[in-house]
């Protein structure tokens, strides 16, 4: 069981070191007498058309209503599957998320399926089925996933405890669904028989807004120290916990008591971001945190007549631009620590995001992305009604929106201690600097990724399947997450550690020379023996990627390892030339044969998360120091084939 309490600490709020900057914008904008002031109440801050308003759906559903409907057709035979005892405990005997996941999942899809499209059709024809669905819910114990019950609950297990409720990522997302499907359709289900509503208002009551109101979850915050994470679930879950509360409580104190509340809390997530605005979790947790953080703050300022609204902060901004600045192009983006190279975000939200803050190079890049996948469907946020509502609303203006790239030369975030730096010749760099002990943290300071023409060379494999193991303290287990396989030495024959204290030093950023340097010695323990290990990164229209060590040992035990991950495979036959080709576009890296001997790793890919990514397998490019040296430099050059 120990495993299972370990789960929520690790992914969400280990205590690191990590100075809070105590600027709670939310706090200062409004105090709880405040807030009640400006508070629109009975929801008639709800800006989306009534369910009898059959003019306003067709409107807001126009070009998509069929789309809506056929899907809400394939449910309307949907068997709702019921999530057995023993799926909750699959997760404490092999560590599968899936097993209680999939049959969970697949029914929350049928049930937004058959609400979005009964509220566009208006018909009456999906109705018996989306009781079906409400009644099965409520059935359930927990709408809480099994892998974050055991680290919340007072009894320590994946089996969720009937006494008392857990309000996770998953359990508040059903709740702002749930609280959606009550204000939208409590009277149609009610001419069917009116326990469903009445039913489904207590579940809200006892599984969200009492528990949210009455015990304080790790998320919440609010009692974190100045060294405390706080990552993604805290927007995303204080999100929902609006949602409900706005959608369901019609008493002004304890109205204005809760949406304080929720405040408070965000402003902990807000404390804890880099003024800089970058995302340490990446671009596929962006959605969820700074993605999600949007959302919550929309909807307060929407409740409150834009009263309470921090859009004009400059990092409310930055934090929003950081997702269209690391969007490399065709498809990839910067992916550090957990987030997939593949992606782009949530495009409804980046285009509402960019106009909220006065962004033009979101808005842009959100109609970038729109027309760049514009046979595949966008708007249908499943069990987050409140986006596929929005998505909806936004859509006429997103379509009207010029597409468009940022192809900025470099990017910097010198907190966070991010560098973009793209040349005229095609090249796209990432680099990063930072510690060992980010939110879904890899040990990864000082690696790099490099593109030419858009397309990947010098890689970050991403993480695979989510298990107990991912985030337990067999986490480092997994070779993802290891330094050895991100673009590192070895040195001495010890690789990076996990935790804040391995860390950066001596970092330094020249956007007129597109160079990032920074010592790595500091990652790596004191049986390293690492007095110094400078490593220069320097674009060129001339040569490419220059790299350059610079380093300096008090002992010598093994051969230093020079360590690339690569997606093509490298062609080693001949010396100082390595040929790496994929995609139609070659790139030669070169090095002193003198010094190394290169070696290739096969790294196949049986996970299906890493090879929808890269395809079957990826590869590990490793130059072996053929003298053991104290005080040394080594040289690299990535060049165009």
């Amino acid at each position: 069981m120990k495993r299972i309490i370990l789960i929520c600490c690790i992914i969400n709020f280990v205590s690191f070191i990590h100075a809070h900057d105590y600027r709670d914008m939310l706090q200062h904008k409004a105090d709880v007498s405040a807030v009640k002031q400006s508070l629109i109440l009975n929801q008639k801050w709800v800006d989306y058309p009534d369910y009898s308003n059959r003019a306003g759906w067709d409107k807001l559903s126009d070009g998509m209503k069929n789309e809506i409907i056929n899907k809400g057709e394939a449910a309307l035979d949907y068997e709702w599957k019921v999530i057995k005892a023993t799926d909750y405990i699959e997760y404490e005997r092999s560590g599968s998320r899936d097993i209680m996941q999939i049959p969970f999942g697949a029914n929350n899809t049928a049930l937004s399926s058959l609400v979005l499209a009964e509220l566009v059709e208006g018909k009456g024809r999906f109705i018996d089925q989306i009781i079906n669905g409400v009644w099965q819910t409520c059935e359930m114990t927990s709408w809480a996933l099994s892998a974050h019950i055991g680290g919340a609950q007072t009894i320590k297990t994946a089996l969720p405890s009937p006494k008392e409720h857990i309000i996770d990522l998953t359990a508040g997302d059903l709740g702002s669904f749930l609280a959606w499907t009550y204000y939208f359709l409590k009277d149609e289900m009610d001419k069917v028989n009116p326990l469903v509503s009445e039913r489904l208002r207590d579940n809200l009551q006892k599984r969200i807004l009492d528990p949210y109101m009455n015990r304080t979850f790790h998320w919440q915050a609010f009692n974190a120290s100045p060294t405390t994470m706080v990552n993604n679930w805290n927007p995303w879950c204080n999100f929902n916990a609006l949602s409900c509360f706005l959608l369901l409580e019609n008493d002004a104190d304890k109205l204005s008591e809760a949406v304080h509340r929720s405040m408070v809390s965000v402003d902990k997530f807000i404390n804890y971001t880099k003024s800089d605005g970058a995302c340490e979790e990446g671009p596929s947790y962006w959605g969820h945190a700074a993605g999600k953080m949007y959302d919550y703050l929309q909807l307060l300022s929407d409740a409150t007549n834009g009263e309470v609204d921090i859009f004009d902060q400059p990092m409310i901004k930055d934090m929003g631009e950081y997702i269209a600045k690391s969007y490399i192009g065709d498809g990839w983006v910067v992916n550090f620590a957990d987030a997939s190279a593949k992606g782009g975000g949530p495009v409804g939200v980046i285009y509402r995001y960019g106009r909220a803050v006065n962004s033009n190079e979101m808005m842009h890049f959100a109609a970038y992305l729109y027309e760049r996948d514009k046979n595949k469907s966008y708007f249908n946020a499943g069990r987050d009604m409140y986006r596929t509502l929005e998505n909806l609303k936004s859509h006429e203006e997103l379509v009207k929106t010029e597409p468009a790239l940022s192809q900025a030369s470099s990017t910097w975030y010198p907190e966070t201690e991010f560098c973009y730096m793209r040349d005229k010749n095609g090249f796209f760099f990432a680099g990063k600097g930072g510690h060992n002990g980010e939110s879904h943290n890899h040990n990864d300071m000082g690696s790099f990724l490099l593109y030419l023409d858009e397309t990947p060379i010098m890689i970050d494999a991403g993480v695979g399947t989510y298990t107990r193991q991912t985030f337990s303290n067999e986490r480092y287990d997994i070779w993802t997450m290891q330094s050895d396989y991100h673009n590192l030495p070895r040195i001495n024959g010890v690789s990076q550690k996990v935790g804040t204290q391995y860390k950066s030093k001596d970092v330094n950023f020249n956007a007129k020379k597109l160079s990032f340097s920074l010592d790595l010695s500091d990652a790596y323990p004191d049986n390293a023996n690492i007095e110094k290990w400078q490593r220069t990164y320097q674009l060129t229209s001339k040569n490419g990627l220059e790299i350059e060590d610079d380093f300096k040992l008090s002992k010598t035990n093994e051969p230093n390892l020079i360590n690339f991950l690569t997606w093509g495979k490298p062609d080693i036959s001949k010396p100082n030339s390595i040929i790496i080709q994929k995609d139609g576009v070659s790139a030669k890296l070169i090095y002193d044969s003198s010094q190394f001997d290169a070696e290739i790793e096969t790294i196949p890919l049986p996970d299906k998360r890493l090879s929808n990514v890269w395809g079957d397998e990826i590869y590990r490019l490793t130059l072996k120091a053929k003298k053991m040296e104290m005080k040394g430099k080594y040289k690299f050059r990535i060049a165009r084939n």
